[in-house]
């Protein structure tokens, strides 16, 4: 990977660790729904244009009705999810919850698509979740909090969100082989769009949101989603989708460093513990480190 590579994928895991601090920011003014259109919208109206631009906007309209499927299984649904999480989960945490995503791609590959799964990706697989068991067991407590929501369901929340974007991947991955990916990017992001356009205007927020929660909502928007967007691909074109998916160790740091600089949230032992636990397992999971005699089937 050249320098100039490794200083996108720094910048890449800087705006998505910022995602979650946005999150925290802009969600209990706005609420989740609101914010979340916010965030796609935002998004669609930068890479809209750049598709445009890139001549790819055919792909698009030949494949709309796969990409509509996929954006609403991999953005809508999990930013929505995100950002409920956000009113009761550090921005840290959020992402450590994040970095199982590739767990529940192989997972569900593994089921749906006959995936051949071999030792390495299997070990992965178990000692990921243990670290997600373990994590999760001091939230288990499904009493409400001061906002009517409990950690545990902030919890259920990341973990279905991650779920979808496992599911969202192989969905892709089965109808969308071809496609160029930054016409997936920009088509998803403008289904998620209409998708909530109508529940952001039933749902949005009585009082006007500070100046702060707008702030959070457009550097969420243009800067971690659709800027990001644009990052990603380009890393992808450049040094494939195994090393660009990489990015995923580094975001929870990134979130971690965000969340204490800005809102003070400080990691705790067990939250430290448990993210390298899950990210052992993604590691073993995506390849990026092999079990011993892994060549072996499980």
């Amino acid at each position: 990977m050249s320098r100039r590579d490794l200083i996108d994928l720094l910048a890449l895991a800087a705006l998505w660790g910022a995602s979650f601090l946005f999150m925290r920011l802009g969600a209990l003014e706005f609420g989740p729904v609101a914010l979340v259109f916010l965030r796609v919208a935002g998004a669609s109206l930068l890479l809209l244009p750049w598709l445009w631009l890139r001549g790819e906007a055919p792909a698009l309209r030949q494949h709309w009705r796969a990409v509509g499927w996929v954006g609403w299984v991999n953005s809508a649904g999990p930013f929505l999810l995100f950002a409920v999480a956000s009113l009761v989960l550090t921005a840290g945490l959020m992402a450590v919850f994040n970095a199982t995503a590739p767990l529940f791609s192989a997972l569900i590959a593994w089921l749906w698509l006959r995936e051949r799964m071999d030792v390495s990706r299997a070990a992965g697989l178990l000692i990921g979740f243990a670290g997600v068991v373990f994590l999760s067991w001091g939230k288990a407590d499904f009493k409400p909090g001061e906002l009517g929501i409990s950690p545990a369901v902030g919890v259920a929340a990341c973990l279905l969100a991650t779920a979808l974007y496992g599911l969202g991947a192989n969905l892709a991955r089965k109808t969308l082989q071809g496609v160029p990916p930054m016409a997936v990017a920009a088509g998803s992001l403008l289904a998620s769009s209409l998708l909530m356009a109508l529940p952001a205007w039933w749902w949005w927020p009585d009082k006007t949101p500070s100046a702060q929660a707008w702030w959070a909502a457009a550097l969420l928007a243009v800067v971690c989603t659709g800027l990001a967007y644009v990052l990603y691909f380009r890393l992808i074109s450049r040094v494939g989708a195994t090393k660009a998916i990489s990015v995923a160790f580094l975001i929870p740091a990134f979130a971690m460093f965000w969340g204490a600089l800005v809102l003070g949230e400080r990691p705790t032992a067990h939250m430290l513990l448990g993210c390298a636990v899950i990210l052992l397992g993604t590691m073993l999971t995506t390849g990026l480190l092999r079990w011993p005699r892994g060549r072996a089937k499980a």
